[in-house]
């Protein structure tokens, strides 16, 4: 049997040293529950072995009518030419590589009833004792907690322990709902009747039974749903179930569908719908005699039945009109700075090279327009010898020509396609205009998309300065009054006005969606341009300042990820949740008209969508309480689906079980996520303030009424939410919440968090570091990466190199002592000083050089994204970039991590008395 992955038994961690406990430290107690530890950065799902772009990823056993090829496995990544140092890098061109296959990894460990591992030198843990961590201050000769700065030594206070191994989490056992393992951690699910947690997660485990009892607890609960993630490669495809005409079984009055939880009575003749309670007629062709369990005798033959999410086919009843096809248009910025940077190029080539990933058959369609003051469309039509130039010029009152043939057939214009794309660039390589007319450039490819809807690709370089949606620069007017703007709600992360949102919502009502590519080397107002692709389900994409040398290689790999990643159009999904709960708001990248339900006019793999949910009545204890996801989409080969995903988890009146069952992840997730949401209209200061309350508060909860036999001269942590100061600390340091970041790295920020999943919300702030001038000397257990070490200077050695990253981009720090053998053998330089500002990594024939690309494209595939790469050094602002993420120390943000655990812990003393 799979278990919930609990950790081996009788193995201590592998930080603990029983003998290392220091003087001023009394004791720093931690006893785990059977559960593994929550970790800072770890693997993001599968990894399939991969290849070169030509061959897509092997997945898992394919699930082959939903998408189009790759197989779902995270992408495969293009890197620039490696193992021949001496040839130039072409700037455009990125040769695909071949990723090492993965060993072997031997099987999880499957405990059976085997205790948790406690450290030594403990008492054991009484049965359902709360399990939690306890740091004590230095005794007084007295015995009193001596007042003043706290001794808490570094060495001891809580810290992510990455858990190597493959977990085999099972998603009910017993009739009862294992706890997921974290979303940071690597696990294979098999789906026993709850959903996978990559599809749901909740940010509490178990349900609190009152509205009293839960904001008791200072926790909130809310969904995080990702109703497309990818799986692991070992987990089974899920099911698709074709109900024929009639159309999936639903509950006739809140129209749930049928989900292992709906409870059949009177033989099968009747079934309960778990969300509203209202008795159904069992549909003729449907019914099934019950077995002496109470359960159909069919249960376990139909997924609907015994698997938690399953895929039905949608009929005509789901559809407004046919299925829309596969539509691609690319629209991109030939205005005379993105020319002169290279960006232009990089755009062109990027799209070329992608053309042959896009989805084959006569459902896939593309177009290609460019912009700057005026809009130029080509007519890709197969009869005519080369692509013909239209031009719009009218940016204020825009139109498309020649609706037909602007769109066409991919099979029909594969030549044309590599004609235009080829000779773009030195077609407007001598272009003065600098104005670039981006609102009206999307309104004219809007219109040409408007009967099929599909999505809308941007490659954008500069302010958008004329026509419909212009923007001015105004980031200097808050550089000139950074006083005010910390005073007053920040303005300039807001969009300027109403006409991009205006637009995008139409955008979304004909299902066409908007992916933005800023390949820039200045303020492009992101507050304002990213309303579009939040509204329309799309998504930002932020290269500054942009490089010609070392960006296309990214450049590439995020646009072909973008059209190759398992995904759907036109969709609209719908949380439900059993009586007594009820939705209180969703939150991401998408449009919403009515209340109950959320527009998606395309939805992807990589985004999840957060669903807060309130109490209107109160629960019954002993009894489960049920979420049902339900997103109805268009495949990539034109098929409507309905995928269903369900949870049940149990309710309770105690206190103890809530913070017994919290989950660390999803839970800093939605801190994360409302963070984001409150710098739009409130001061920074505010905010963090905000957030450090927050989690005092649910720690105070935990104080008061869960660990009231312990002095008050010590910090208490529940054992799950340990880890809860530490992030909330990383959060307050983090580009969102200081007040040195520049307006558009924090809007990008702010519109990077929304859509983000529960596995990528930790590294975000607090970024994985490991050490990689001692690559070829270490012992890594099954993991390619090496261990992580903490975020800490004290842990950086000028005589060492460190690799930093945090799901988005990739920083390497060169120490000023460093061995010029090791930074020639990795980077083919030889001292600090010849550093280039624009890195790009090659592959150079020594095992070291080896052992860090493969580091380098593990992360990448784990992240499913390539990573921008850039070298750092001291006394350099690329230095200071890497040590602003040294979260631990104390810095001009804010405080160190022992002092913040300090400031916690009074500020809980004083509302303790």
């Amino acid at each position: 049997m799979a278990t919930s992955g609990g950790p081996r038994a009788g193995n201590p961690p592998s930080n603990y040293n029983p003998n290392s406990i220091a003087d001023n430290m009394q004791n720093l107690q931690i006893n785990r529950p059977n559960q593994p530890p929550n970790l800072g950065a770890g693997p993001r799902g599968p990894v399939p072995p991969f290849g070169p772009p030509d061959q897509p990823p092997r997945g898992p056993a394919s699930l082959a009518p939903p998408f189009s090829a790759p197989p779902r496995g995270p992408p495969t990544f293009s890197a620039q030419a490696q193992g021949m140092p001496q040839q130039q890098p072409s700037p455009f061109g990125a040769q695909p590589w071949q990723a090492q296959s993965r060993p072997n990894v031997p099987p999880p460990p499957i405990p059976g009833s085997a205790q948790p591992p406690r450290m030594y030198g403990m008492q054991p843990p009484l049965p359902n004792q709360q399990s939690m961590a306890t740091i004590s201050p230095t005794m007084g000769a007295g015995g009193a907690a001596v007042t003043g700065p706290s001794k808490i030594d570094p060495n001891q206070i809580p810290r992510p322990i990455p858990n190597t191994s493959v977990l085999l989490h099972e998603t009910r056992q017993g009739n009862q709902a294992n706890p997921p393992p974290p979303a940071t951690s690597e696990f294979i699910v098999r789906d026993t009747g709850n959903c996978s947690p990559r599809y749901m997660r909740c940010t509490i485990n178990q349900i609190a039974c009152t509205s009293d009892l839960l904001t008791t607890s200072g926790m909130q609960l809310a969904l995080l749903v990702q109703p497309l993630a990818l799986p692991h490669p070992s987990e089974e495809p899920i099911q698709i179930v074709d109900f024929g005409e009639s159309g999936p079984v639903r509950c006739s009055r809140c129209k749930g569908y049928i989900n292992p939880f709906m409870k059949f009575v009177d033989q099968g003749r009747r079934f309960i719908c778990n969300f509203c309670g209202f008795t159904d007629e069992t549909p003729r062709d449907y019914l099934c005699n019950l077995g002496p369990d109470g359960r159909r005798r069919d249960a376990d033959e139909r997924p609907e039945l015994c698997r938690g999410t399953v895929e039905f086919v949608a009929t005509r009843e789901f559809m407004v009109r046919d299925p829309m096809p596969a539509v691609f248009f690319f629209l991109i910025d030939v205005s005379m700075n993105a020319v002169q940077t290279g960006a232009t190029a990089g755009a062109c080539s990027a799209i070329s090279r992608v053309i042959a990933d896009l989805p084959e058959g006569p459902q896939t369609m593309v177009g290609i327009a460019t912009f700057d003051s005026t809009i130029h469309f080509y007519n890709l039509k197969r009869a005519l010898q080369q692509p013909l130039m239209l031009i719009v010029p009218d940016v204020q009152d825009v139109y498309t020509p020649l609706q037909t043939d602007v769109i066409v057939q991919l099979s029909e214009c594969r030549q044309h396609l590599d004609l235009l794309l080829e000779s773009i660039p030195t077609m407007f390589q001598n272009n003065k205009t600098a104005d670039s007319a981006f609102g009206a450039g999307i309104k004219a490819a809007f219109l040409a998309m408007k009967s099929t809807g599909g999505k809308l690709l941007v490659f954008q370089s500069v302010l958008p300065s004329v026509g419909i949606g212009a923007l001015s620069a105004r980031e200097a007017e808050g550089r000139t009054n950074i006083s005010a703007g910390e005073k007053e709600p920040h303005k300039l992360l807001q969009p300027v006005d109403k006409t991009l949102k205006t637009m995008a919502i139409e955008f979304a009502e004909y299902q066409v969606s908007v992916d933005v590519f800023l390949t820039t080397q200045s303020y492009v107002d992101i507050a304002s341009i990213s309303i579009v692709p939040r509204t329309t389900g799309g998504q930002m994409y932020y290269y500054h300042p942009f490089s010609a040398l070392s960006d296309p290689a990214k450049l590439y790999n995020d646009l072909r990820w973008n059209v190759t990643r398992p995904q759907g159009f036109e969709a609209v999904m719908r949380v439900r949740c059993s009586q007594g709960l009820q939705v209180q708001e969703y939150s991401g990248n998408f449009c919403k008209r009515i209340p109950t339900d959320v527009d998606l006019p395309a939805v992807d793999c990589d985004k999840a969508i957060m669903v807060t949910l309130k109490h209107d009545d109160k629960l019954q204890d002993g009894t489960e309480c049920s979420f049902q996801c339900a997103l109805l989409y268009t495949t990539v080969n034109g098929q409507r689906r309905i995928r269903v995903s369900t949870l049940s988890l149990p309710c309770t009146t105690m206190l103890s079980n809530l913070f017994r069952s919290a989950d660390l992840d999803t839970q800093f997730s939605c801190f994360l996520k409302q963070a984001a949401n409150e710098i739009l209209t409130n001061p920074l200061l505010h905010v963090r303030e905000q957030v450090t309350n927050l989690c005092i508060n649910i720690l105070h909860a935990y104080r008061k009424f869960c660990a009231t036999v312990s002095s008050s001269g010590q910090l208490i942590l529940p054992e799950a939410l340990k880890l809860l100061p530490l992030y909330t600390l990383a959060l307050i340091k983090s580009v969102g919440l200081r007040t040195d970041a520049r307006i558009d790295d924090r809007s990008f920020w702010i519109n990077y968090v929304f859509p983000l999943s529960a596995q990528l919300a930790i590294p975000l702030v607090y970024p994985r570091m490991i050490s990689i001038h001692d690559l070829d000397l270490k012992e890594t257990e099954g993991s390619v990466i090496p261990p992580v070490i903490p975020l800490s200077s004290e842990q950086v050695n000028e005589h060492g190199i460190y690799l930093l990253e945090n799901g988005e981009d990739c920083l390497i720090y060169i120490g000023s002592t460093a061995d010029p053998d090791t930074m020639r053998k990795l980077f083919g330089i030889s001292s600090v000083d010849e550093i280039p500002s624009q890195f790009v990594l090659q592959q150079y024939d020594n095992p070291l050089s080896k052992k860090l690309n493969e580091v380098i494209n593990e992360i990448r595939s784990q992240r499913c994204n390539y990573l921008r790469l850039k070298l750092c050094r001291k006394g350099d602002p690329s230095g200071a970039l890497f040590f602003s993420y040294m979260v631990e120390d104390k810095s001009p943000g804010g405080l160190s991590y022992v002092e913040f655990l300090v400031h916690v812990h009074r500020q809980i003393q004083s509302k303790m008395t």
